[in-house]
């Protein structure tokens, strides 16, 4: 028996085999939460001063991308070896603290390693090995990425939403998770609700309630659940979103005026639209067309 047919025909197998690829992934998307917003930055500071006719900046000669340069410690520069990466274990052996200077290491690359980890698996119990699990499995890794990047820095990068949105309508002209009209309507109906949204109260109040991600991003979780998951999605991010807000403005006893990221609430209430599709899609439908 080959290794594919143990996975077609063993769900077990199946379990630990995603579970073990999806913490080898979290790493990797420590990676790029970390990395992409520098990268953007610097991307952006660069075509500034090239448009201004500015060649004098040398700052960013040396390479910087998700691969170059190796990840190291931002304390003392102790370049990671391969077994101080290991998911979850090099943690836990290192006590949480730099091998060389002993500094604490965020506990988010646990986090994150073990939220991958357990999403894949839970992916993998809800569609077992089909057509549907491989490409859930890339959605679900961009989505964890564009919640911390925008919890962290305000910021959804057109580099992950608009490849995640074509990506939805590909999958969809097969007919994965909807059909090819559903999913262009999906992403037509994201975009426009809340852009929509942002320029009425924009009109209203003279301030911009969201970035321009959101419409990006609610967009492409249409184009991959179809439009009858979109009314879940508005009304789980606003509510969620509505309920952190007010509790991060009494906890911290911040301003009213305080931005605070809509898009990790999106990402919450999308990942779980698409995992629950079906059910979604039929209680929206039977509630628009009795």
């Amino acid at each position: 028996m080959d290794f594919i047919t143990l996975l077609s025909t063993n769900s077990a197998w199946l379990l630990v085999t995603v579970g073990l690829f999806s913490l080898l992934i979290g790493s990797f998307l420590n990676v790029v939460i970390y990395r992409l917003p520098i990268i953007l930055e610097r991307q952006w500071k660069h075509e500034c001063k090239e448009f201004l006719g500015d060649n004098s900046d040398t700052l960013y000669d040396a390479p910087f991308n998700l691969v170059v340069p190796r990840s190291q410690c931002p304390s003392c520069g102790h370049a990671i070896s391969a077994w101080e990466n290991i998911p979850l274990i090099s943690y836990l052996v290192l006590k949480g603290r730099c091998i060389s200077c002993k500094t604490p290491i965020s506990i988010q690359y646990p986090i994150i390693e073990a939220i991958t980890a357990l999403l894949g698996i839970l992916a993998a119990w809800k569609f077992g090995y089909s057509i549907q699990l491989i490409v859930f499995l890339p959605f679900t890794w961009v989505l964890i990425a564009l919640f911390m990047i925008d919890a962290k820095t305000m910021l959804l990068p057109d580099h992950l939403t608009l490849p995640l949105l074509w990506a939805g309508i590909l999958v969809n002209y097969y007919g994965v998770f909807t059909d090819l009209h559903s999913s262009v309507m999906g992403a037509m109906i994201g975009y426009i609700s809340v852009w929509s949204i942002f320029w009425i109260f924009k009109l209203l109040t003279g301030k911009e309630g969201m970035g321009y991600g959101d419409f990006k991003l609610l967009a492409a979780l249409g184009a991959w659940g179809g439009w009858a998951i979109l009314p879940f999605v508005i009304f789980s991010a606003s509510a969620f979103g509505a309920i952190f807000g007010l509790a991060w403005m009494l906890l911290k006893r911040q301003e009213t005026s305080t931005p605070l990221p809509f898009g990790p609430w999106l990402v919450v209430a999308g990942w779980v639209a698409l995992f629950w599709q079906p059910t979604l899609t039929t209680l929206t439908r039977n509630y628009f067309f009795p």
